[in-house]
């Protein structure tokens, strides 16, 4: 099935619970550079490379340096009209969780609250020893210290299971789930795609490609989120 436009408008807004789950293409429209995309690469390494606890051990001066050059990308964006929309389709439900594969902040400037971040955060730095999280800084170790990295989820370690289970609960109990941006070929947060569609949510999905979804999803919408998210709110 492949509904229109105003089928995935009506169904937002007729839904008492939304559940929404957002991946790199949203913040590529803010200009942050993906993974996987022509802007990729840095220096020459793979994000592979890079983003797995191996490489912190081997030369976390490098990785360090890294995530300040992304840091600095994201100080830099501004959130997108897709974000905004998104903010504001939560104001407008009682039953809203925002799941995002993303690590940058622009979902909470630009004004969503009830985030579950899957991937962590790049603008925190965590204690590989005592586990203390603060904003990130210029400091390479805690006052333990430990040394400090960045708060994100690398390849290879698990998700931080508070934040699936909300993200699962609210799959399970949805109307509707919004999929934004994302390939949908990472996994556990891609199986969150066919949770919604057994729990009989209607799948709207949002995105400049095909994905492996696509076929499967109630409503399949190809182009940018920022100019086509705004046309779904429902009227407030």
């Amino acid at each position: 099935m492949n509904a229109s436009k105003e089928d995935a408008r009506s169904w937002l807004g007729n839904a008492q619970s939304i559940a929404v789950l957002t991946g790199a293409g949203v913040s590529a429209e803010s200009g942050i550079p993906t993974f996987r995309g022509a802007g990729g690469l840095w220096r020459n390494f793979r994000a592979e490379d890079l983003a797995t606890p191996e490489a912190f051990a081997e030369n976390p001066d490098l990785v360090r340096e890294w995530y300040q050059w992304r840091r600095a990308a994201v100080r830099k964006a501004a959130p997108n009209p897709a974000h905004y929309a998104l903010a504001k389709l939560e104001r407008c439900k009682r039953g809203f969780l925002l799941i995002t594969q993303n690590v940058d902040d622009l979902h909470e400037r630009a004004g969503s609250r009830n985030v579950a971040k899957l991937h962590g955060a790049i603008m925190i730095d965590r204690c590989i020893q005592c586990q203390r999280e603060r904003e990130a800084g210029d400091q390479d170790n805690c006052e333990c210290g430990g040394r400090l990295r960045p708060g994100v989820v690398w390849f290879g370690e698990a998700l931080p299971e508070r934040e699936f289970l909300r993200a699962a609960a609210a799959v399970e109990k949805c109307d509707v789930l919004l999929v934004v941006g994302t390939s949908a070929v990472v996994y556990p947060a891609a199986g969150l795609i066919p949770s919604a569609t057994f729990h009989r949510a209607k799948v709207i999905e949002v995105n400049l490609e095909e994905t492996p979804f696509s076929a499967n999803v109630d409503c399949s919408l190809r182009g940018l989120a920022g100019e086509i998210l705004p046309d779904l709110l429902p009227d407030s």
